[in-house]
Parts: structure tokens; C-alpha cells; sequence
């Protein structure tokens, strides 16, 4: 048994200590809105936030979220920077097949949690570890900067 603090709220898991933190949001909390891709840190389509940095949470497993926060897409409508990026995500029309984005909103609100005025370079380097099989990176690209104007 572990407990897990996920969007504010400790949570009790029953599960191996190696287990990805993936399955024991989906399989076990039922949060369903973090996506398996891969399975081996290379898409992006797992990211949450640890302690608010990004992480793939394939391949991370839940005894190194011990006494540490994790927030998932879930929590991003109730967040400033993590509800500008939503909004500027629809704004943009970003959104094609959706199966990634929850990996994209979240690499695109750790950006913009440290870097409120990234540029081109700054954005390719947050979001290099998501892909997008739809293509959509120029909507992503412009969605951030979308929501960068209206944090500022």
C-alpha cells in the first residue's frame, strides 16, 4: 500500500512499489485522462507534472513519487497557467485525434510555469518528448504562445 498525493489529495494505492504511476492513476485511481503510448518515455502521451516538472509516468515508477506531488490533466482546468493553455488549445483548434494532448497541455503548462515569454527554441526544446501523430505542432506552437500573451 501507498499513498500518493495526486492534485492536492493523498491517495491510497494498493499496488507493487514498481508500478508506473500510469496504471496506478488509471488502473487503480481511475483517472483516466493520462494516456498510455508507448510504454517506454518516448511519446509523451503519459506526462504529468512531479513536483511540477514534467515526467513520463510509463516509466516512473510509484515509489519515486513518495512524499512528492503529482498533478495530472485532470487538475488543469483549476489551474491559472494550465486553463490558459486549455483554452488557447480550443482557441487554436489544436486538437485532432486528441489521443496525445493531455501530454502536450501538460509539457505546454510546465513550460509556461517557468518561461512566460518562451521562444520558438524554448518551445521546440519543451515539447520535443511529445509527439503528435495528427502533425499538429504549428497549432501547438501558436496555442502557446496564445497562452503566453494571456498570462502576461
Amino acid at each position: 500500500m501507498a499513498t500518493l498525493n495526486v492534485n492536492g489529495k493523498d491517495l491510497s494505492v494498493d499496488a507493487d512499489p514498481s508500478t508506473p504511476i500510469l496504471w496506478a492513476l488509471r488502473d487503480t485511481l481511475g483517472m483516466t485522462g493520462t494516456k498510455f503510448g508507448c510504454g517506454a518515455a518516448l511519446c509523451g502521451a503519459c506526462t504529468v507534472h512531479l513536483n511540477g516538472s514534467p515526467i513520463r509516468s510509463c516509466v516512473t515508477p510509484i515509489s519515486a513519487a513518495a512524499g512528492q506531488k503529482i498533478t495530472t490533466i485532470e487538475a488543469m482546468a483549476s489551474d491559472r497557467v494550465g486553463k490558459a493553455v486549455q483554452d488557447a488549445w480550443v482557441k487554436h483548434d489544436v486538437v485532432q485525434c486528441g489521443y496525445c494532448q493531455s501530454g502536450q497541455v501538460m509539457s505546454a503548462t510546465a513550460l509556461l510555469k517557468t518561461n512566460r515569454k518562451p521562444s520558438d527554441a524554448d518551445i521546440d526544446a519543451a515539447m520535443a518528448g511529445n509527439i503528435c501523430r495528427c502533425g499538429t505542432y504549428a497549432r501547438v506552437r501558436s496555442a502557446i504562445k496564445e497562452a503566453a500573451s494571456q498570462l502576461a
